[in-house]
């Protein structure tokens, strides 16, 4: 077995869901990554965990979801609600054999889906339970993020491997800082958007719920964000590939969306009524995250970028969380934060000197230490 495997299995076990002797797991495996789920499984038996497993296949998952019916779809949403209410932890391995498997799939059918498994996964997965969710390395990944196999894979342990202790100590300055932030600008390309942060915690995302991780998020003042941002960074949503998204927020509430495909877009964002209201903004700062590669979980801890999630996370319940994100550095078009009128991030690079230590050279020196 690869020792890299080995090492990012205890990383998980160990510091992602902390699993404690006597404590019940469940192990979501999707299209293989056998040997990562061997590896998980003997690392949750040495921590004295008790396993659970699930395999899935996203082609049979499309042949299911073709004929969904709601009746159906509530049955599902009962069996494994019962389940996973029975686990102290949860952990989803996800190999991407083909990132488009689901974009034929009639868009009523995942809407049916959407609204169950956003309440399984948001609801109840998140609010009760430890977890963690990771891609898995695969040629199709690989090949997404424009890369060879071995490069990809070596970059995949990299990303997802580096000391999450060191990277949330030099976090904490960025969150303290946001804890003390009311009013926040951000202007790029085709966005001047503004917000309140008024009285938000923040939170440090340090290897403890997604991997990759390196992001200081917050909720926001749903009523308060105003303005237009247009993402740089395309998103693949269930199947599809959204690129040019554009938002338009009055009184906190989306009013005008468009993209690549305008009439997906706001069917997804006519779901439920949180779904048109911002549910988390965050600062990406892993700096070994310096390329968009079409995947959401490492695409939004990118350094020099922001995202603004769309649904669950704030005070309006929403069956989705949708991160999309825009990028601040030189290639991408450049970028400003600003938090209470002071400017705190210019392309890409922190600005005040409490936070140099996270621009990624400095940040590169901490981690290699």
């Amino acid at each position: 077995m690869d020792q890299r495997i080995g090492n990012l299995t205890h990383q998980l076990i160990r510091h992602a869901v902390a699993l404690q002797a006597g404590e019940k797991i469940l192990l979501d495996l999707f299209d293989g990554a056998d040997d990562f789920g061997v590896a998980l499984l003997q690392e949750t038996y040495a921590a004295g965990g008790i396993p659970f497993l699930n395999q899935e296949s996203t082609a049979c998952k499309r042949a299911w979801l073709m004929g969904l019916t709601e009746p159906q779809a509530e049955m599902w949403y009962q069996h494994e609600v019962s389940r996973m209410r029975q686990m102290d932890a949860y952990i989803a391995i996800r190999k991407q054999l083909n990132p488009n498997e689901l974009a034929d799939v009639p868009e009523d059918r995942l809407l049916i889906h959407n609204r169950v498994h956003g309440l399984l996964h948001l609801e109840e997965r998140c609010r009760n339970t430890r977890w963690c969710v990771l891609g898995y390395p695969s040629p199709s990944m690989a090949q997404q993020a424009g890369m060879s196999t071995e490069a990809f894979e070596d970059y995949y342990f990299r990303v997802c491997g580096l000391d999450y202790a060191k990277l949330s100590s030099c976090m904490t300055p960025l969150k303290s800082l946001m804890d003390r932030t009311n009013q926040v600008e951000v202007t790029a390309k085709g966005t001047h958007l503004t917000f309140s942060m008024a009285d938000c915690a923040s939170g440090i995302c340090d290897g403890h719920a997604n991997i990759p991780d390196g992001e200081v998020c917050s909720a926001v003042v749903q009523e308060s964000v105003n303005g237009t941002i247009t993402y740089n960074i395309p998103s693949n949503y269930q199947g599809f590939l959204f690129t040019d998204i554009s938002l338009t927020f009055r009184d906190g509430k989306v009013v005008e969306a468009t993209s690549n495909n305008t009439g997906k877009l706001n069917g997804i964002l006519d779901l439920d009524e949180g779904a048109r209201y911002v549910g988390e903004f965050a600062i990406g700062v892993n700096p070994y995250v310096n390329r968009a590669i079409g995947n959401t979980l490492f695409d939004e801890k990118m350094a020099g970028s922001i995202h603004l999630a769309t649904g669950f996370g704030g005070k309006r319940p929403s069956v989705i969380h949708w991160d999309m994100i825009q990028c601040h550095t030189p290639d991408f078009g450049g970028g400003e934060i600003r938090f209470d009128g002071r400017l705190i991030r210019k392309d890409g690079l922190f600005v005040v000197e409490e936070l140099a230590a996270l621009n990624p050279l400095e940040l590169h020196k901490v981690l290699q230490e």
